[in-house]
């Protein structure tokens, strides 16, 4: 065996070993939230972005309790990411064209970017060196460079996507969404597009991305995006959270079983204590102020 395969074999073996978590617990939501995006706050906490005003919401998966964090400033909040090193919550704002940042200690927010060329601004991940944000409706990277000892930039900016990927515009009052969920892997971006079902490596530098090959799975849909070590978590829609392994080059990923329950319209998940909590966005239900919300727990 080269050492590659027996890394990719140690990690098929080691991810078999792991015990099976109970499918379906429900973390309830506030009714009328509209929740969109999920990232894990360290221990038990997730944190829960609202597309109706914008607002944080704050849990703990143990007990199944929360309550608002920090309240909307009226724009949608879809994509989280949290920069624990540095005490930031980073926010997509959607079609406000905005990406915001918050204080994890304060809960201030502390800043507002405007990218005006932004068409949807839908999920966000970071590096070392920046932040990176998937625009779904242009063909675009929008990018925080950040300063010494973490200091915030002066502005975002923007980065074409070239290469492999090519957008599908879709007709005016319905676009297709393209880019959309991106995770970080070393330094390195994977994102993948939710109208063809595709997935991309991209240099953050440049924007230039590649096609990974998926051996025929069918990602039509992929939304919101976990990675844990080589495995990679893929939302679809349709109810599924597909399982991939990343080769470390990034040049394929290998299907490695789907996760399905207790899921409505689901659009992205998070890791929290070896399991997979999933937002049901419940895109398909009319939204009001008593319309019902959850996290659905599956096993990992």
């Amino acid at each position: 065996m080269t050492r590659r395969l027996v890394v990719l074999v140690a990690v098929l073996v080691a991810a078999l070993a792991l015990p099976s978590l109970a499918a379906g617990q429900r973390i309830a939501l506030p009714n009328g939230f509209q929740p969109e995006g999920v990232e894990a706050g360290g221990g038990p906490i997730v944190f829960v972005g609202s597309l109706a005003d914008g607002s944080i919401w704050r849990g703990d998966v143990r007990t199944g309790t929360g309550a608002v964090w920090a309240p909307g400033p009226g724009a949608p909040a879809l994509g989280i990411a949290r920069d624990a090193r540095r005490g930031l919550l980073w926010v997509a704002g959607g079609d406000s064209k905005q990406v915001r940042v918050y204080d994890l200690r304060t809960r201030r927010l502390l800043r507002s970017y405007d990218v005006p060329s932004a068409g949807f601004l839908n999920d966000v991940a970071l590096t070392r060196r920046g932040v990176y944000v998937t625009d779904s409706f242009v063909q675009q990277l929008v990018v925080l460079r950040l300063g010494r000892h973490g200091r915030l930039p002066a502005q975002a900016t923007t980065r074409p996507l070239t290469g492999d990927i090519h957008y599908v515009a879709g007709p005016p009052d319905n676009p297709a969404f393209n880019a959309n969920g991106i995770v970080a892997d070393h330094g390195r971006l994977v994102i993948d597009q939710s109208e063809t079902g595709q997935l991309f490596r991209v240099n953050p530098r440049t924007g230039s991305t590649r096609e990974l090959r998926t051996f025929g799975t069918d990602l039509k849909g992929a939304d919101g995006m976990e990675l844990r070590g080589r495995l990679v978590y893929v939302v679809r829609n349709s109810g599924v959270v597909q399982r991939l392994l990343l080769d470390p080059s990034l040049r394929f990923a290998i299907p490695f079983g789907t996760r399905t329950g207790d899921l409505d319209f689901p659009s992205t998940v998070a890791y929290v204590e070896g399991a997979l909590y999933v937002v049901n966005a419940r895109f398909a239900t009319p939204p009001g102020p008593t319309t019902p919300y959850w996290l659905t727990r599956l096993p990992a």
